[in-house]
């Protein structure tokens, strides 16, 4: 199978596809009940440090229980749960209930196959398709964690890194050197934001997990993209906040997650990056 699908870059590029639905069925899963999963560790831990029993829960992990809806508690059969076909065979709607199923499922489904598609492609047969494809799933995992609680779990970011580090030992995307630098200075380069902010401020600009994800991508990336990452990021952050505040009177005091950003850099600079750079260079000299 493995010389079958080195043999033929289109299929190699279809089955990672295939995958990516799969994973992204999975990451919806992921990025719903994670923080949730934070929360209720944070409550035993904080009982624990008062003395008190911890607040009895049901078994809730990211296996357990079943996917159900949320409406009338219908668990969700396997044929319910194919990525995007079960959502137009079903038309958006529970099956039991009829309450609609929100769009963000198959959007997350069809994203992660696409990237992971693309990825095959580009990378071509080898470690560093396979990389770059996890490399993705870790970014929309926390593209969307951060949306909707403006968290970037420690559980997936420091592995990111250590993961990264690891994947680079054989130079698979930069020399081991320039992925060290590049975590270094990816946590270091916002810290160092953050601190002066609110110095001058009072007020927190970031959240640490921010820096976390920053040495993560630095640790794929290496050092060198850490200047595109984050220019990237800030220019779509500036724009997208902007939107939101036009369009949804969002004040300026509201905050906005800046690790959706940081991703979306990191992608851009996965797949782009060293053209962006070589024709940035050409055009100064």
């Amino acid at each position: 199978m493995l010389a079958l699908l080195q043999a033929d870059p289109a299929l190699f590029t279809f089955s990672c596809g295939i995958v990516g639905l799969l994973v992204g069925s999975f990451l919806n899963v992921v990025i719903y009940r994670l923080p949730k999963i934070m929360e209720r560790e944070w409550h035993e831990q904080c009982a624990s440090l008062q003395g008190v029993s911890p607040p009895e829960h049901t078994s809730f992990s990211l296996s357990k229980p079943r996917s159900a809806c949320p409406s009338c508690g219908h668990k969700i059969s396997a044929t319910e749960n194919i990525p995007i076909i079960s959502y137009l065979w079903l038309r958006g709607k529970c099956k039991s209930c009829g309450t609609h199923i929100s769009l963000r499922y198959p959007v997350i489904e069809a994203i992660t196959g696409l990237l992971s598609a693309a990825a095959a492609s580009y990378f071509g047969f080898g470690i560093s398709a396979i990389a770059a494809i996890i490399f993705i799933w870790a970014m929309i995992a926390l593209t969307f964690i951060d949306f909707d609680t403006q968290l970037l779990p420690d559980s997936i970011t420091l592995p990111l890194l250590w993961l990264g580090l690891f994947v680079n030992l054989q130079s698979t995307f930069v020399p081991l050197q320039s992925a060290v630098i590049g975590a270094i200075a990816g946590y270091l380069s916002l810290w160092t934001v953050y601190w002066l902010f609110k110095l001058v401020t009072g007020k927190e600009g970031m959240g640490f997990g921010d820096f976390k994800l920053l040495a993560a991508i630095g640790a794929w990336l290496g050092w060198t993209m850490l200047p595109l990452v984050i220019l990237l990021s800030s220019a779509v952050g500036a724009i997208a906040g902007i939107i939101l505040m036009i369009f949804t009177k969002q004040g300026r005091s509201i905050p906005i997650p800046f690790g959706p950003y940081l991703a979306g850099g990191a992608l851009i600079a996965l797949f782009w990056g060293q053209t962006i750079l070589q024709n940035y260079l050409a055009t100064l000299s």
